[in-house]
Parts: C-alpha cells; sequence; structure tokens
C-alpha cells in the first residue's frame, strides 16, 4: 500500500498535483480556493504554508475520474466486474473459475488486516492540541472548525468488528471534537451499542494515510464488512495496523496523524452548524464528545482535508467511483437491477434512479421497496424507476421515460413518517422525514403515454397564470420548472390545476438563485428543497377506502421556505482576496 506523500508525489508526475507555496489561510481562504478548482476539474492541490500551522494541507485529492483510477489502480467499473466475476465463481464455488481468477483470489487473500509493531504513524507521540492542525472553517456560518477527513475506526463492543467511516467532526477545544454520527453509520451503531451499556467507545481518527483508506472508508458496505478488509481486496495488499499508544484501539501503519480517545455514553453538546453537500448549512443538534487522549504522527505529516458543499465538489468523483464498484453486490440481492445511480447534483441521497427488467407486473416496485429498506439506500427521498433500456444516468432518458409511461394513479407511492438523512431539512424533524418513488417503466396493457409535442403556453401565457412566475424551463416536454418570488406552494397548486398545462406530466417551483439553463444547479434546487409529503401536489386526490389515487399533474413546491437553514455562500470579502491573489497561489 502507499502512503499519503507516496500518493502525492504520484500525482505530481501526472501533472495532476499544484503546489502552492504561498501563506493561505484555513479559515474559508482554501475552501474558496479549492471549490474553484474543483469546478474546472483542476488539480489536487497541497498547500505547504498555512496560517498557524507548521504542517502541509492537502485537498481536492480525488477531484477527477483520473485521480480516482491512479488511487484504485484501475477504472472502477473494473473493480466491480471484478467483484462480479468472483460472486459467480464462488457461488456456487467452481474451482476452475476461481483459477481462471487467480489474481482475484489474491485480493481476497490480502482482506485481512496485518498487525505489525512499528508503524510511521506513531514516530512522533505528544498530547493533543488541535490548535496546531490545519484544521479548516469551511464556510462563513459554520460554528467553527471542522475535521472533514477523518477516518474514525470504531470496534463493536459487543462482536469486536471493525468499522471504518468518515464523519465530520466539529473541534471545541484543544482536545475535543463532536463527533457527528448520522443515522445509519457504522460508528454511530457502535456507539449506541456502547451507550445503552452505558460504556465509553474507543475511537481511534485516522488523517491521511493511502488514498485506498479514503475511498473503502465512504464506502457504504453492509453492516458489519469490514472497510480495511475492502481496502486489502482493492489494493491487493493487506493493510498493516498497529496498536494504539492506549492500547483501547488500532490505526493503519501508515497514517499521517492519529488521535486516540473516547466518547463517553452520556455526554452531547449542540454541533453546527456546517455547511454540508446538500448545499445549505445544518441546524445544531447534539452530538457525541470525543476526548482525545493522545495524539501519534509522521515527523513530517501532511493534513488530509476536503470542502462539501453547493455542487460540484470532491465528492461528487469519490460517490460516482464507488457506485460503479458496489452495483454487482446490489444485483447480486435484486438480479432483475439493471443499473442504479445516485444523482450528486442532489446530493445523492435525494434522487437515486433504478432501471430495472420486469420479469411480473409491479416487479420494479418491489425492487424499489428493497432498494429503500437497503443500507444507506434507505436515506434515498426520490427513487424513480426505468426499464432496462433506458440509461438511469441520463436525467433527460428519465424524464423520457416519466413523460411516455408514468401515470401517478397507478405509478406514485408515497411513504411519510420513514428515516430520513440526518442533513436533509426539509421535514424540519431530524431524521424522520418521507420518500417517494415514480414508476416510470412500461406498463405491459398500457401504450406510451405521450403528451402532445410542445408546450403551447408562451413565458408570457406562464406569468399570467401567477403574479409571481419570474421565469420557466421546459425539459424533455415533462418537467416544466418555473422560478418564482417568495414560497411557490400557491403557484404549484394554481399550474397543476391549469388546463393550458394538462399535458405536463411535472411542475416544479424553485427559488429565484436556482440557474434553470444549468441543469446541475436545476437538480440541486429541486431535489434538495422538498420533502414529498409536504410539498407534492395532483392536480386531483381521493381516497379509495385507505388506498390514496392521484391524477393528472405531479407539481412539486421546492422553494426555500421559512425554517430551512440558509443556502451557503462564501463571504464577498474572501472572494475579493482570492480573485487579487488568484496569480500568487500558482507562481513556482
Amino acid at each position: 500500500m502507499a502512503d499519503l506523500a507516496q500518493f502525492l508525489y504520484r500525482l505530481e508526475r501526472e501533472n495532476q498535483l499544484a503546489r502552492i507555496r504561498v501563506e493561505v489561510d484555513a479559515e474559508l481562504e482554501i475552501t474558496e480556493i479549492a471549490t474553484r478548482v474543483v469546478k474546472s476539474q483542476g488539480p489536487a492541490l497541497l498547500f505547504e504554508r498555512v496560517k498557524g500551522s507548521s504542517f502541509p494541507l492537502a485537498i481536492n485529492l480525488l477531484g477527477n475520474d483520473r485521480r480516482i483510477e491512479l488511487a484504485l489502480g484501475r477504472h472502477p467499473q473494473q473493480v466491480g466486474a471484478e467483484l462480479k466475476r468472483l460472486m459467480e465463481a464462488a457461488m456456487p464455488p467452481r474451482p476452475k473459475r476461481l483459477i481462471e481468477e487467480w489474481r482475484s483470489v489474491g485480493r481476497i487473500l490480502s482482506m485481512p488486516p496485518k498487525r505489525v509493531r512499528r508503524a510511521a504513524c506513531q514516530e512522533i507521540e505528544e498530547p493533543p492540541n488541535l490548535s496546531r492542525l490545519p484544521i479548516m472553517k469551511c464556510w462563513p456560518k459554520d460554528a467553527g472548525r471542522f475535521i472533514t477527513c477523518g477516518m474514525v475506526l470504531t470496534h463493536d463492543p459487543e462482536t469486536d468488528a471493525r468499522n471504518l467511516g468518515i464523519y465530520r467532526m466539529q473541534v471545541i477545544g484543544p482536545d475535543q471534537v463532536l463527533m457527528h454520527w448520522q443515522i445509519q453509520k457504522g460508528g454511530g451503531f457502535h456507539y449506541w451499542k456502547a451507550q445503552s451499556q452505558s460504556k465509553a467507545l474507543a475511537v481511534a481518527v485516522v488523517i491521511g494515510g493511502d488514498p485506498i483508506l479514503y475511498i473503502a472508508s465512504v464506502a457504504p458496505l453492509p453492516e458489519g464488512i469490514d472497510e480495511l478488509a475492502f481496502a486489502g481486496f482493492l489494493s491487493g495488499s493487506r493493510v498493516p495496523l498497529v496498536y494504539g499508544k492506549t492500547k483501547l484501539t488500532a490505526a493503519p501503519a501508515d497514517a499521517d496523524i492519529v488521535l486516540e480517545g473516547i466518547v463517553a455514553p452520556d455526554e452531547h453538546k449542540l454541533e453546527g452548524p456546517f455547511g454540508d453537500h446538500f448545499g445549505h448549512y445544518s441546524h445544531p443538534s447534539p452530538f457525541p464528545v470525543l476526548w482525545i487522549q493522545t495524539m501519534t504522527r509522521k515527523r513530517h505529516p501532511i493534513y488530509l482535508s476536503a470542502v462539501v458543499g453547493k455542487p460540484p465538489q470532491e465528492d461528487r468523483y469519490i460517490g460516482n467511483a464507488v457506485q460503479e464498484m458496489l452495483l454487482p453486490m446490489i444485483r447480486l440481492i435484486h438480479p432483475e437491477l439493471r443499473d442504479i445511480w445516485a444523482y450528486y447534483e442532489a446530493g445523492f441521497h435525494s434522487l437515486a434512479v433504478a432501471s430495472v427488467v420486469q420479469r411480473f407486473g409491479k416487479e420494479g416496485m418491489k425492487t424499489a421497496l428493497g432498494l429503500l429498506g437497503t443500507g444507506q439506500m434507505s436515506l434515498t427521498k426520490c427513487l424513480v424507476l426505468v426499464d432496462a433500456d433506458v440509461d438511469a444516468r441520463n436525467f433527460k432518458a428519465v424524464l423520457r421515460a416519466i413523460r411516455d409511461h408514468f401515470d401517478p394513479a397507478s405509478d406514485f407511492l408515497l411513504l411519510p413518517g420513514v428515516p430520513f438523512d440526518t442533513l436533509d431539512f426539509t421535514s424540519f424533524t431530524l431524521n424522520l422525514g418521507s420518500k417517494m418513488v415514480l414508476d416510470a417503466t412500461r406498463h405491459p396493457e398500457q401504450a406510451a403515454n405521450r403528451p402532445a409535442q410542445g408546450l403551447e403556453l408562451s413565458e408570457q401565457g406562464l406569468k399570467s397564470l401567477h403574479a409571481r412566475i419570474q421565469r420557466s424551463r421546459l425539459l424533455e416536454e415533462t418537467l416544466l420548472v418555473v422560478q418564482v418570488s417568495g414560497t411557490g406552494r400557491d403557484v404549484i397548486q394554481t399550474l397543476v390545476e391549469s388546463p393550458a398545462l394538462a399535458s405536463v406530466k411535472l411542475i416544479a417551483a424553485v427559488s429565484e438563485d436556482v440557474e434553470l439553463e444549468d441543469t446541475q444547479s436545476l437538480l440541486w434546487g429541486i431535489f434538495t428543497r422538498f420533502d414529498p409529503a409536504r410539498d407534492v401536489v395532483f392536480t386531483r386526490a381521493q381516497l379509495n377506502g385507505a388506498w390514496p389515487v392521484y391524477r393528472g399533474c405531479l407539481g412539486i413546491d421546492a422553494t426555500f421556505k421559512p425554517g430551512y437553514p440558509d443556502p451557503i455562500e462564501m463571504d464577498a470579502s474572501v472572494v475579493r482576496r482570492v480573485d487579487e491573489r488568484w496569480q500568487q497561489y500558482w507562481k513556482a
């Protein structure tokens, strides 16, 4: 396995790394630089002089497809294909096939981590003092500085099974951070068990090391599957582990920095706000306190960081790679599934599309219910079903399938009062909200339900329907998006009931900060700002017994509402400072 310094050296040889030698501020300035570079699909960045710290900071490590391939040693699709071949050879076991897959079998043998006595991550041991690290304050209204790339290693208090996951950590003291364990996270499950037994949970926070560990820690593996073992499979090399100095946990030997500590079962403090990957600040909420007992590091460590916020960010490439790799594992459970794609533009959990082969009526809906009850897929807010010949990753193709096959009377499913992504604020209740499924697969008995070509209503005609409509855009004769001033519920109700719009399947109202001509902004503006149970309306709705029947157009009020946290926006003075210094950053 490689370490972070070796990977950065390789990136430099591939012209995938830029060194910034002038002094920069970890408070906001690095964020503004990094987000500009991500949007231009630029290089990884190594800030060699960070104000107030003697340690360099690396960011945007995996912020394009090429760097993902360099970290994995191959394309993510090749990883997925390898997993598929292995599963086919192993179930039932076929010795000939296994021999043919000898390279993959070698990767399996590399999965168990190996214990070592000496480790680079323990060259220096010192009392914890987080003020020495170049920890970033990413956005103006963040509650403080946050560790954003800390890989958190915990053990199940009952089974000793390991979990490695990335969770943000707000610094509240030189030796204290708040541990943001969201629902459906392995580390959070370990803490729940420890808390139920009134025990403290030992934690190691790992910063830096092989980027394979970073990818494995993000992967939504089935509960109980060891991310360190998955990292060994990905790299073909066993992960070296060293016992921590506290003797309570372990850490990857090639990490740059390791923070060892404990989380007490009964101590919580308000964490946040924090600008997260839905493009808004999360509301403050109570989370557990991690007390750091010791810090070990390399003699010359590199601090790894990341920025999340309004898409696109670096997590776009990491999330897409993980989807490519894990699709075969999902298809093992759902053989009718051809593809599933969560859209980074909507923060991944807000919109996913599944393409399925239907071997019996409504099998796609069965698949949807299964997916919505599986691991982190259970946090998906909107799931669209399409046929196997529809490209689930092409939103325009998905809209055409909705245009031709979606009938809300039989193809819409609302699930209220279910677990909700911790970061999703639209239900106004932490961890609780609603989901919806749109079935846009073909019905054997149904002809294509294609509307009349084109919309006969002009922009001015639309504005005449409601005074607060500013602009509009029609996508694939299916989705009409209107930009409105103020809230949009009354606007949507008017539009879905308008005979002039009867041929449109979907209408969404968005706020004025959404760029209608930019599909990326459009998807973000729609899917991160509505809760289905609260904000979806139809032309007509009635109850048939306990069965709700919906007819006509599906309308979504995706406008910004009172009580929503603020959208993320960089401070204007920081933008000006970065504008003024932009050429300085890139001088050798």
